[in-house]
């Protein structure tokens, strides 16, 4: 996932979600999302990114 830039890793997530891909693909997705900080950032999805403010 590393290739992935910021904005393709939160379309896909976005994407995943809509289509009702596996939740253990999704939750691949999440964990990279909050690797590189991006729950704070303009464009997370509003669910995952209050998901994840809670924790920190």
């Amino acid at each position: 996932m590393d290739t992935l830039s910021d904005d393709l890793l939160i379309e896909s997530y976005t994407k995943a979600k809509e289509i009702h891909l596996s939740e253990d693909f999704i939750h691949l997705i999440e964990k990279e999302i909050e690797r590189r900080s991006l729950c704070t950032k303009h464009g997370m999805p509003a669910d995952l990114y209050r998901r994840y403010s809670t924790y920190n």
